[in-house]
């Protein structure tokens, strides 16, 4: 049930993303006069077609995987008498250009569309506040204290803990300072902190920008109180019980639930001596975690959940907009996660940021399920970033992709004669070979996350 929730919510978002970007070509292609023979959403055997009045065939085909818009062009074959003012190839470079540039344009509308619903509706988080500071760390240098909500991140604001790691993400592989606005509870004023960045997180195979400054972001203490337990998993064998209290493990005492999880992470296939309090009985159990490997980091596991804890209503902290306001706001977070896409791929080609991080259709599929699960601002928050996602990464001047195109049509504005075809058949099989090599990554990492 939970695999066909997942490939249903992916074929919505891919569905969503690639009608819009097809479309940003067709209606521009359109109104520049290009005759359009088919638009298509997906690949292979159609399962819907039909035609409108411009003698255009739209299709819904079996492979949700993608789409594109067929235009008349003589350079894809034979064009009769009566169609040549409508190719492709005969219009302006500048109308050619706006046609390839339209689909990446469209996909940053929907972002801005789907950021300004999501700002409406309100998005709500935790109040990033320190909890604790560990020495000799970066934040320990910037002077960041216990007790401290960290307001801001070189100037932009951080009200939750998403929004604190994704300012962070901005500056992994940096060197110089980074600079932290805090305020302290029930105070009013608020305080600078600096601290400096050299090469930050260049090697980490996987990044944990939040950790690695030396901050624990504060919880609320989480008694290990079992709740769930996972039917045939180590916790089942081992005869735990939902409502069991853990007390110690192998003599050492589990103060909270984060105690007892590092305790079990560190102990893959190790056995532990395990003290529960139950129905006012004191029990002990012996339990061996199953060894797990994970992004490159392997840990223990043992298949329990704990009962929820409530956090104090002060720390919740919720962004809403009226119309206005949210379209703007959809702008600017348009605006800063393209800005960020692109310094990732910047840092990934100089070596500050590990290719392991290219994430492919397994990734997005496991997400999509996943954001769908935390609710419609998640979902629509997972949409807006994949869409801006694939207007940045179709705008790369890459052969095969439209910025590859848009490359092409810059120098020919610029020489005045079009790019000649060899160059641009050399052009699309290195393209190609790059877009497949970057598949092949982005899939391999897929499947050792897995």
């Amino acid at each position: 049930m939970a695999f066909l929730q997942m490939v249903f919510y992916t074929l919505i978002v891919l569905g969503v993303l690639v009608t819009f970007h097809e479309f940003g070509h067709f209606w521009v292609a359109r109104r520049c006069g290009i005759k359009v023979v088919r638009f298509s959403v997906g690949f292979g055997t159609p399962l819907f077609r039909w035609r409108d009045s411009h003698d255009t065939e739209f299709v819904i085909a079996l492979l949700p995987l993608g789409g594109y818009v067929k235009m008349v062009d003589e350079r894809e074959g034979n064009v009769s008498e009566e169609d040549l003012p409508f190719a492709f190839n005969r219009k302006s470079v500048w109308q050619r250009m706006a046609t390839v540039a339209a689909g990446p344009l469209a996909n940053f509308i929907l972002a801005v569309l789907l950021y300004w619903l999501v700002y409406m509706l309100g998005v709500q988080g935790v109040a990033p506040v320190v909890g604790e500071v560990k020495a000799n760390s970066i934040a320990e240098a910037a002077g960041l204290e216990s007790g401290q909500e960290i307001l801001a991140v070189d100037g932009e604001p951080t009200p939750t803990w998403q929004t604190l790691g994704e300012r962070l993400v901005h500056r992994i592989g940096d060197n110089g300072d980074i600079r932290f606005t805090v305020s302290y509870a029930d105070s009013n004023l608020q305080y600078e902190s600096v601290a400096s960045l050299a090469g930050w997180q260049v090697d980490a195979q996987a990044p944990d920008p939040i950790g690695s400054l030396g901050i624990e972001l504060y919880r609320p203490k989480v008694a290990p109180l079992i709740d769930v337990i996972t039917p045939a998993s180590p916790a089942d064998q081992a005869g735990f019980h939902s409502g069991d209290l853990v007390l110690s493990a192998d003599g050492v005492a589990m103060a909270d639930w984060y105690a007892w999880v590092e305790y079990v992470r560190a102990r893959p296939d190790t056995m532990i001596a395990v003290v529960v309090e139950r129905a006012g009985q004191t029990l002990e159990l012996n339990i061996r975690p199953l060894r797990v490997e994970q992004d490159g980091a392997v840990f223990g596991q043992v298949g329990m959940s704990v009962v929820a804890s409530e956090w104090p209503e002060d720390f919740f902290r919720e962004t809403r907009y009226g119309p206005g306001g949210a379209f703007v706001k959809g702008l600017s977070q348009t605006g800063s996660t393209s800005q960020m896409i692109f310094n990732s791929i910047g840092k990934m080609l100089t070596g500050a940021l590990s290719v392991e991080h290219l994430s492919g259709p397994i990734t997005i599929a496991k997400v999509a399920g996943n954001s769908a699960d935390y609710g419609l601002v998640a979902f629509l928050q997972f949409m807006a970033l994949l869409s801006v996602s694939l207007g940045v990464l179709n705008l790369l001047p890459v052969p095969v992709l439209d910025g590859g195109h848009l490359l092409y049509y810059v120098v020919e504005a610029i020489k005045g004669s079009p790019v000649s075809l060899g160059v641009q058949q050399v052009g699309q099989q290195i393209g190609l070979f790059l877009i497949i090599g970057l598949m092949v990554l982005a899939l391999y990492n897929d499947l050792l996350r897995l």
